[in-house]
């Protein structure tokens, strides 16, 4: 075969030979691995199904590349929760195979280096011409499990010289007999003493620190630390004892950021904790003492005289007496009821009611004025 290739001066896009001879990826999702490499960082932060509709992948030619790019690691979803119970899916899409952990790791912001290499090759050495073969691509890195995420500006102090010492002790004293009288306009970077204080334990302490944490969520300029968590707890901790729910803590603390930014998210929350703090639920007033039980009387029932606590005011005996007044008083219902003749059949009774109207009826004839008897 033969071939004739000219390199484009510009608008190209570099492509790993490693993608390009993938034998489990079609064509349509290497097309798409490369175009997504070659889109300017502004136009990335969409869903694979929108670059995909842009290249007219769609149904089941959309799901055949993606279901490829899944299963080579170029792309790993994930969903979960945001605020409002709402749901969405997180992709993290790489022009080279990535696992679950890598993956993970670059979708929480944390470098993905030192899980695998792709080749053991020696690094091209300083020299020129460059010796040596090039190296295989690293992907991330990996940082120590005790270190927290962000920018680390701290540096160790070098030791001074002992001329430099004495220089350095003579300065700091005459600073100490000195005091500045300027006023500072700078805020406090960070929580002042009154929250550095060490919070009481409580439930409302977990809660507030859970609270703390997640405003990373909601906020990006709130990205507190554990250390910058721990110290705010009690502030916090304060809101949830005088009935603050956790959402209305989150909501006051994202709301109403300033326009310029949020210089120090420590400081800030501190601030906004101290002087929003809600004033203290009102006391409930104290319950009324219980009343006094009733006095001791004499029961009226049969017996042994006893004591014993009426239920109502007009109660004369006691339970047991009550009842078996009640038993009595029902068992001689009973046979009063059992003693009585039976009455007679309906029929008879109608027959006598008829009898006796029919009787009345003649007596009220025969005793009427101005009639004679035949």
């Amino acid at each position: 075969m033969l071939s004739h290739v000219i390199p484009p001066p510009r608008g190209y896009t570099k492509v790993s030979n490693g993608l390009v001879r993938q034998s489990r990826l079609g064509s349509d999702a290497k097309i798409l691995v490369m175009y997504v490499q070659g889109l300017p960082e502004d136009d990335r932060d969409k869903a694979l199904s929108e670059h995909a509709r842009a290249l007219h992948f769609t149904g089941r030619r959309y799901q055949k590349a993606k279901t490829e790019l899944v299963a080579s690691g170029y792309l790993h979803e994930k969903r979960e929760t945001v605020a409002g119970g709402r749901w969405r899916t997180v992709q993290v899409f790489s022009n080279f195979p990535l696992t679950d952990d890598q993956a993970a790791r670059l979708r929480a912001g944390i470098p993905a280096d030192g899980y695998e290499l792709v080749s053991t090759a020696p690094a091209p050495s300083a020299r020129f011409p460059t010796v040596g073969a090039p190296g295989g691509r690293v992907v991330g890195g990996l940082l120590p499990a005790d270190e927290e995420l962000g920018k680390n500006e701290s540096h160790p102090p070098t030791e001074a010289s002992g001329d430099e010492r004495e220089s350095l002790e003579e300065a700091s004293g005459e600073s100490a007999d000195e005091p500045s009288d300027e006023p500072s306009d700078e805020p406090p970077e960070g929580p002042s003493d009154e929250s550095s204080e060490e919070p009481p334990a409580g439930p409302e302490v977990a809660v507030a620190e859970r609270v703390l944490l997640s405003l990373r969520h909601e906020q990006r300029q709130l990205h507190l630390g554990v250390r910058e968590a721990h110290t705010l707890t009690g502030l916090a901790a304060e809101w949830l004892r005088r009935g603050v729910t956790a959402g209305d803590l989150r909501r006051a603390l994202c709301s109403g950021l300033p326009v310029e930014g949020v210089r120090s998210a420590a400081g800030f929350l501190a601030h906004r904790l101290r002087e929003k703090l809600p004033a203290a639920p009102e006391s409930a007033p104290a319950p009324q003492p219980p009343p006094p039980p009733p006095a001791l009387i004499a029961c009226a029932g049969p017996g042994e005289e006893h004591m014993f606590r009426p239920h109502v005011p007009w109660a004369t005996t006691c339970g047991p007496c009550h009842r078996e007044e009640q038993r009595a008083f029902w068992a001689d219902a009973q046979a009063r009821a059992d003693a009585a003749p039976e009455p007679p059949p309906w029929r008879e009774r109608f027959a006598a009611v008829a009898a006796d109207g029919a009787v009345s009826d003649t007596d009220a004839e025969v005793g009427a004025p101005g009639r004679s008897a035949p």
